[in-house]
């Protein structure tokens, strides 16, 4: 998937992204970076919200899977368990967060169960940036399940 697919996938289906105005800046499946404006994600200290630094990481971790699924051919849904989410430093304009897989081995780890058993769980960090200085970073537990095909 291209930045322009995902940018336009995430537009479509997950709202908040366009509310945020969140733009796809890379998207591989080596990793993703994501960014938004300060303007819409302000809070009343005139930084970013935490709720929209927590999204931003969420979405490019949760991206990361779903694009390395995809290039695995594999059709999955992926959803977020449980985050933990460390600020360092307050974001005072446009920020970022960058997910990437560093370990092929944790992801086999992942895909292997999740093609045998249907059910698979990876940790996927995730870390934020502003003004070119690391500011928070975000540790996720993600599930991957199998699609189920429901009956009408």
């Amino acid at each position: 998937m291209e930045v322009d697919a995902l940018q336009q996938f995430l537009r479509e289906h997950i709202p908040l992204s366009k509310a945020m105005e969140v733009e796809v800046l890379e998207a591989s499946t080596m990793g993703v970076k994501l960014s938004a404006p300060l303007a819409p994600n302000i809070n009343h200290r005139r930084t970013v919200f935490g709720g929209s630094a927590t999204a931003l990481a969420i979405l490019s971790a949760w991206a990361l899977i779903n694009l390395r699924l995809e290039d695995e051919k594999l059709k999955r849904r992926v959803v977020i368990q449980r985050s933990n989410m460390t600020y360092e430093r307050p974001m005072t304009a446009s920020f970022t967060a960058s997910s990437a897989i560093v370990n092929e081995t944790t992801w086999r780890r992942f895909v292997n169960p999740l093609k045998r058993k249907g059910k698979a769980r990876i940790k996927v960090n995730s870390v934020l940036y502003c003004n070119g200085e690391r500011v928070g970073k975000l540790e996720g537990d993600f599930v991957g399940l199998t699609l189920r095909k429901t009956s009408v």
